[in-house]
């Protein structure tokens, strides 16, 4: 009889921790904490209180919105059923070590405004789903083991104000469709091994502040049209097969980007107004 009752409560407990959140959320979530080690996270959950009072989990109307785990110590893969939380708007595994590829399941998440999976193990190309993104503003894949080339059809996240691919394996050329991305403030393939030429089209984001391209096999010039780019403060392009040096720069207002020849050196002002 203690047995009996000692179950009904239990079973109670968990009916209460779940009530108001769907079940295909809730078997995301516990999707997640299994295939990613959770008893061993640095913050882990008990599965038996509500779900909005697990470490990094937001909620709100009854929807998983927010999922913020970085430095965690999460190993292993991301389950396919994440793809159920159709109500994130964040998702930031950050500093960890998960493994595998990005799963593609990803592209189901429509409201997603912001996808951070640097720093971790992730292998494979970049899925060409993620395109499906239409809210998204922040995608932030950088240092991992991804390969393949630039998908096109990131070119189509009109909203993008931040795209950091940089520290992975990445090859081909940066689209020139990139000219799509009028809000992308921050820009980086740093230490990868792209090649090809800078695109010119990359002078038509005027909203650009960051661009960070060194440590590749880029190409020919810096475009002397990134002149337009008044609000670019950082700009990094050593380390590629450019026809020229360029010195690189950083600051709130930065005066040149210098060039530097062996027998001359010119300069390629961005000076703002």
């Amino acid at each position: 009889m203690k047995n009996l009752k000692y179950t009904i409560l239990t079973f109670l407990i968990s009916f209460a921790a779940f009530a108001n959140i769907p079940n295909t959320e809730k078997e995301a979530l516990l999707a997640l904490y299994n295939s990613t080690n959770g008893a061993d996270w640095n913050s882990t959950w008990d599965t038996t209180a509500p779900i909005d009072t697990w470490y990094g989990i937001k909620v709100d109307n009854d929807k998983v919105v927010e999922i913020n785990l970085p430095f965690n110590n999460l190993q292993g893969t991301l389950p396919t059923e994440i793809g159920n939380l159709t109500g994130l708007t964040k998702l930031n595994m950050g500093f960890n070590g998960l493994t595998g590829t990005v799963p593609t399941a990803l592209s189901k998440l429509a409201n997603l405004e912001s996808l951070e999976l640097f720093m971790n193990k992730f292998e494979g190309e970049i899925p060409s789903e993620l395109g499906a993104l239409k809210k998204l503003k922040s995608l932030k894949l950088y240092s991992n083991k991804l390969s393949g080339n630039i998908p096109l059809s990131l070119m189509e996240l009109t909203n993008l104000e931040e795209l950091l691919i940089g520290s992975n394996y990445l090859t081909g050329n940066i689209p020139r469709e990139i000219q799509a991305l009028k809000k992308l403030k921050k820009f980086s393939v740093m230490d990868n091994k792209m090649d090809g030429e800078i695109p010119v089209e990359m002078a038509q984001l005027t909203e650009l502040e960051e661009l960070l391209l060194s440590t590749n096999e880029f190409t020919g010039d810096v475009p002397m049209e990134f002149i337009n780019l008044t609000k670019l403060n950082t700009i990094m392009v050593s380390d590629n097969k450019l026809n020229r040096e360029y010195i690189s720069v950083s600051g709130k207002n930065p005066p040149t980007l210098s060039i530097i020849e062996s027998n001359a050196t010119a300069t390629l002002d961005i000076e703002k107004d």
